[in-house]
């Protein structure tokens, strides 16, 4: 896949996870089972996107320091999710049903260092690295002032409640449009510029 194809599979995919994760919880509880898996492996798909994702954002942003720190701030925090989406994976397999699944979930969460690496405190750098990125984009006027309000839209949305997912990777998808295509048709700055 190329990376202008990425900028727009990554937010399909995250809406993808949203609706299933809808769907899976129609019956009153979410996993285990088909929808658990399949939604939760569309997210992981989209956090392996998105690192390269950043990376060329960084690229656009002129490499330097700032952009740099950003990127792998937002990788590091997609290795994290990608961690948690894993576990959450692995419990899925794991339970016969969601009460099973609780009792699992704990087990893990007591492990020492486990809630801050991939659920309380790492995953955050995935959404700091991205906004941070796009923000810096805007400020360069690389991408137009509305699309770093549309990625803290999608960020934001799934604190309020995580059903909004889907409305929020619509936000995602409609700021990374002008991003794929700025990606593939813009010259990349000398990082000296922005150092």
């Amino acid at each position: 896949m190329n990376l202008r194809a990425a900028f727009i599979a990554a937010p399909l995919l995250v809406l993808a996870y949203g609706v299933i994760r809808i769907l899976d919880g129609l019956d009153g509880s979410r996993g285990p089972g088909l929808a658990w898996t399949a939604g939760h492996l569309a997210f992981v798909a989209a956090l392996l996107l998105f690192v390269p994702i950043y990376w060329r954002l960084r690229r656009m942003a002129g490499g330097g320091a700032l952009a740099t720190a950003t990127a792998t701030a937002g990788t590091v925090g997609a290795a994290a999710l990608v961690g948690q989406f894993g576990i959450d994976l692995v419990v899925g397999f794991l339970s016969a049903d969601h009460a099973a699944m609780g009792v699992l979930f704990d087990q893990v969460r007591s492990v020492p260092g486990v809630s801050f690496a991939v659920y309380d405190g790492l995953p955050f750098l995935f959404y700091v690295g991205q906004l941070a990125l796009v923000t810096q984009l805007a400020v360069q006027r690389r991408v137009k002032a509305w699309t770093p309000v549309l990625v803290l839209a999608d960020l934001a949305l799934p604190f309020v409640d995580k059903d909004l997912i889907p409305l929020g990777a619509l936000c995602l998808l409609v700021s990374f449009v002008p991003l794929a295509r700025a990606s593939a048709a813009a010259p990349v700055r000398p990082a000296a510029a922005y150092a």
